[in-house]
């Protein structure tokens, strides 16, 4: 069995907590090195440094005619656990959504591997759990994005660029130390690649002209959960928070928000969100809890929701624990305007038949299939 192979006996779920904890001065200076490599300023005074990842938006009716502006690419959408990945020549760190840093042993060795090893790189991805037939559950990071490479911002790059190196600078060379590794079994006393926490992978982009075999063929047979589409813009530069022309669509029915829930004194049922850093009690919502016994235990908490046009009511999915803030209330429009506007599924497929037989998808996919052949 390979090290990309070997499998954790034990448990393991999106909700376990990776790596070392590392103290609170080192948490500010790679929080202040990410916003150096990503070319963001960091703000005046006292304030909190935040997650600066890339976010997509929900697809709606409107944002949907950017496809027909802009050559895209997709992906499937992963249910895991988005992490932000910063390589330093003395340790990695996963990123989490709350800008929080855990130390984890992990090794990548440069394009030359007498070169050495990264330094200063920094890329982007999800964490899922493969179910693996007749063997059990891997968890592996698919890596999206690169923002940062050995120290060199690459911010400003097109997606298509950023997305190669991925495979030429990171993936690549670490595969082919691991691989041999392997071969010499026992006999290797430098490093073992089975006893890390996860395995890295490049997440693959399709044409556009392949989402209905993505959708209908692809996902149902994925060793992991997905719950819609991505959308990238193959020219684009890297966006730091809500990226308007990144595009996420989800399945009708998971199209869902995060709020805060909480119960008070009068065992009233409140959902918040956030505006502008502060709370904001959202008047008239209810949701339904199902079968959940213990409601009393989730207050607190940030819950997934789904909305039932039905029920008009929201209705309770699970407890985000890589979540400490609720939804923006200018995430929760954007995502009221898609459960409105129902793109389903065979909508979104009529719509991009129509759209890759526009001249700059024809084009470029013609060109694409020459080079090839």
């Amino acid at each position: 069995m390979s090290a990309e192979e070997q499998i954790d006996n034990k448990n393991i779920t999106n909700d376990d907590i990776l790596g070392d904890e590392i103290p609170r001065a080192l948490q500010d200076t790679l929080c202040a090195l990410c916003y150096r490599l990503l070319e963001l300023t960091p703000p005046h005074g006292r304030f909190k440094l935040q997650f600066p990842g890339s976010h997509p938006v929900s697809l709606n009716c409107d944002n949907l005619l950017l496809l027909r502006q802009r050559y895209y690419y997709s992906t499937w959408k992963a249910d895991g656990t988005r992490y932000m990945m910063l390589i330093l020549r003395d340790g990695c760190y996963l990123i989490d959504r709350n800008f929080w840093f855990r130390r984890v042993q992990m090794r990548f060795p440069l394009k030359n591997i007498h070169d050495g090893f990264h330094d200063m790189t920094l890329i982007d991805g999800e964490m899922i759990i493969d179910k693996i037939p007749e063997v059990g559950l891997k968890r592996r990071y698919l890596v999206y994005d690169l923002m940062a490479l050995n120290g060199s911002p690459k911010v400003k790059l097109p997606f298509s660029e950023r997305w190669k190196l991925i495979e030429e600078e990171i993936v690549r060379p670490r595969n082919h130390e691991r691989k041999k590794y392997e071969v010499e079994g026992r006999s290797n006393h430098v490093y073992r690649y089975d006893v890390e926490l996860f395995g890295v992978r490049r997440k693959d982009f399709w044409l556009l002209s392949t989402v209905t075999k993505l959708l209908r063929e692809f996902i149902p047979r994925l060793s992991h959960e997905a719950d819609g589409l991505i959308f990238q813009g193959w020219d684009d530069p890297y966006v730091n928070r809500t990226h308007e022309g990144l595009l996420k669509w989800k399945y009708p029915e998971m199209n869902s928000v995060d709020f805060l829930f909480e119960m008070s004194s009068g065992n009233r049922q409140l959902l918040f969100l956030n505006e502008k850093g502060k709370k904001k009690l959202m008047h008239g919502a209810r949701i339904n809890f199902g079968d959940v016994e213990d409601i009393n235990a989730i207050s607190g908490k940030i819950v997934e929701c789904s909305w039932n046009s039905d029920e008009d009511c929201w209705v309770y999915m699970r407890i985000r624990t890589d979540k400490k803030n609720p939804n923006d209330i200018n995430t929760y429009r954007k995502v009221l305007r898609s459960i409105k506007d129902n793109i389903t599924e065979e909508l979104l497929l009529g719509e991009i038949t129509e759209i890759v037989h526009l001249p700059m998808y024809a084009d470029r996919i013609a060109h694409l299939h020459h080079r090839r052949h």
